[in-house]
């Protein structure tokens, strides 16, 4: 028989004699009771004021807050302005005087909806958007540590193949070895037996002599021809060279270099990186961009002349000025709509730049190759903010978080990089593949052009390996966009300038083929763009998505829409 105390079945029983079923319950004291009890329920603490309610309607008495300052009152009121619950004595006195007050129960009533509909957001929203932040980490963790291992494993086979290769090459230096010792051995042998018949000679002769010297026979004596002379005449010695093993010396550093460099690793926070979840009813979750066609004939909206002898970048600082640079040391500030030079600023070293950019405040920013700085321009004042050393910096571009973007290549023309800063300092380096090749080519006499797309690629222009080169924010190729046949003017792909839309397109002008490509944020062809283009170099996007074309033959910038 099951106990009565213990069964979950059982009915609900009285807090204070145990036996009885629940009938009532205090709202003050939260205790259960049935009929018989409530008597002594209410004697057993006269200084509450309790609440006996039938048990269905239990909670449903409000309990309001004692006064803080008015001794046994009930705050039944709300100050709003003092944001804190008062009583009526409170309302009456000058601490309150004018204030806006509201009933109680009517703000709990707004803080009760306003916890559900937080709850519901919780619930709905944010919770299961965590499940999926979590989910998506324990993805990359376990991707890591997959990547890590095949990263281990193409070293360790690496490393078998140098010590085949070394074993290999010790075989042959002692095949050449034993080659040299029984070349030379032959020939000492040879030597000797020279040396052995030229003996026994002497050997016969020296008894010839004997038997001579003692005849009587004076026909034979004189028949007798000595050598003597002959031998007197020794042969050459032969002296062995023995070649001498020089080990060429073990320097880790260059070893290293030629094993193949490991890039360091680095971690970045995107506050971009996670989105909430969306759902019906949470109204508030941001949306996509307005998804915009391409126009079937991109036209040409105005051209502006900058009077450079040779033009080579173009930065947008707004919807109505542009920012150019070209093949002398001063940047020029132009009006689009008026065509008009707004200002000039001139590089602190008086080189020319190697490429401009627009921070997300508005500052310019530009590179000095020779002077191996990134310079940025705030109210007319050049400030230094990173200063290279074996390096010199090329293109440059602002991302969405703040950092710059920095391509460069080194001062021996064998090695060229892009690199995250924050400020001054170094976030990431973004140099090679998952196999160890580099990723850009090196070669310091060409134009190096970068820009982040809206899904954080870096997209870099190689003029040399006739490549789009796109890796994602974490340094990892994604794709090498080469070319579209046919190209307008059929030469082989020369991308220089780049840069992105709202669309995620990635545009590059084609200095050889007189235009610019369209590709999709996953290398796919879509449009070309020429307008009668002479040599486009740099590119930039407007936040209307019109398209700024800096050409380097006329020194015109011409801005072009292609987007409907």
């Amino acid at each position: 028989m099951m106990d009565p105390h213990t069964s979950a079945q059982d009915v609900m029983r009285c807090d204070l004699c145990e036996t009885s079923v629940v009938q009532m319950h205090c709202d003050t004291c939260l205790v259960n009771l049935c009929t018989a009890c409530v008597g002594k329920h209410m004697i057993s603490d006269e200084s509450k004021d309790h609440k006996v309610v039938k048990f269905q309607a239990r909670k449903s008495t409000p309990l309001y807050p004692g006064c803080k300052f008015h001794y046994k009152e009930l705050c039944k009121m709300y100050c709003n302005q003092c944001d804190i619950p008062v009583c009526h004595k409170c309302i009456g006195s000058d601490q309150h005087l004018g204030h806006k007050v509201s009933e109680i129960l009517k703000v709990v009533d707004e803080r009760k909806n306003k916890f559900m509909k937080e709850q519901t957001e919780l619930n709905e929203t944010i919770y299961p958007t965590y499940q999926d932040i979590a989910s998506d980490v324990q993805n990359r963790m376990s991707q890591l540590q997959k990547e890590y291992g095949d990263l281990s494993t193409a070293i360790t086979k690496h490393g078998e193949d140098w010590h085949r290769e070394i074993d290999k090459l010790v075989k042959k230096l002692k095949a050449e070895v034993d080659e040299m010792k029984n070349t030379q051995l032959q020939t000492l042998q040879k030597h000797l037996d020279e040396i052995n018949k030229t003996m026994s000679d002497i050997k016969d002769e020296i008894d010839s002599m004997e038997i001579t010297k003692d005849t009587n026979d004076f026909s034979k004596l004189f028949s007798v021809t000595s050598k003597v002379h002959t031998y007197r005449n020794l042969p050459h010695k032969i002296i062995p060279f023995l070649p001498k093993f020089i080990p060429g010396k073990i320097q880790v550093e260059n070893l290293r270099k030629l094993f193949g460099a490991l890039p360091s690793s680095s971690l970045t926070s995107d506050k971009h990186g996670y989105s909430m979840k969306t759902t019906q009813k949470s109204p508030e979750a941001g949306s996509s961009p307005p998804v915009k066609q391409l126009l079937d004939e991109p036209e040409t909206v105005t051209t502006i002349d900058t009077g450079y002898r040779e033009l080579y970048y173009v930065a947008c600082l707004s919807d109505e000025e542009i920012w150019t640079s070209g093949n002398d040391k001063t940047m020029k500030l132009y009006s689009i709509n008026q065509g008009s030079l707004l200002k000039s600023i001139t590089t602190k070293s008086g080189n020319r730049p190697s490429n401009i950019a627009v921070t997300e405040s508005g500052d310019l920013v530009y590179t000095d190759y020779f002077y191996r700085t990134v310079n940025i321009v705030k109210n007319e004042k050049i400030e230094e903010v990173i200063r290279l050393q074996n390096w010199g910096p090329k293109g440059v571009c602002s991302t969405s978080s703040g950092d710059l973007l920095v391509i460069m290549d080194s001062d021996d023309n064998i090695q060229t990089k892009v690199v995250r800063y924050s400020g001054s300092t170094e976030k990431q380096t973004i140099q090679f593949d998952d196999k160890g090749k580099p990723l850009y080519s090196p070669c310091s006499r060409y134009l190096r052009y970068i820009t982040e797309n809206k899904n954080h690629d870096i997209c870099v222009s190689d003029e040399k390996a006739e490549a789009v080169v796109v890796v994602n924010q974490a340094g990892k190729l994604r794709f090498r966009y080469t070319g579209h046949t046919p190209a307008p003017m059929k030469h082989p792909f020369c991308p220089l300038g780049i840069t992105t839309d709202s669309q995620s397109h990635i545009l590059t002008a084609d200095f050889d083929n007189n235009c610019v490509h369209i590709i999709d944020q996953d290398g796919q062809f879509l449009h070309y763009i020429d307008c009668g283009l002479r040599y486009p170099l740099g590119l930039c996007i407007d936040t209307n998505d019109n398209l700024f074309v800096a050409q380097w033959r006329n020194k015109q910038v011409k801005k072009i829409k292609y987007l409907q």
